[in-house]
């Protein structure tokens, strides 16, 4: 089961436009809860925290890509 996870979880990320658009998806509310003036329930914080960084994880994956896993020691510079 933890296996399946993993690999549909790095499938997603491949897909570098769809993790880009959940990332802002999960960013941009995370941004607005946090810098907000709400006087919500103590744990709202610390679920927009783990959420923001969650989403700059995604864009950053989104943006730059995913780097290869083996790089072979002939073909370095």
């Amino acid at each position: 089961m933890l296996r399946r996870a993993r690999g549909l979880l790095l499938r997603f990320i491949r897909r570098r436009r769809l993790a880009l658009a959940v990332g802002l998806l999960l960013a941009v509310p995370a941004l607005w809860i946090e810098l907000g003036e709400s006087g919500d329930a103590w744990w709202l914080s610390g679920v927009a925290l783990v959420m923001g960084a969650t989403g700059l994880a995604l864009i950053w994956t989104g943006l730059t890509g995913v780097p290869p896993d083996f790089v072979d020691p002939d073909e370095r510079g």
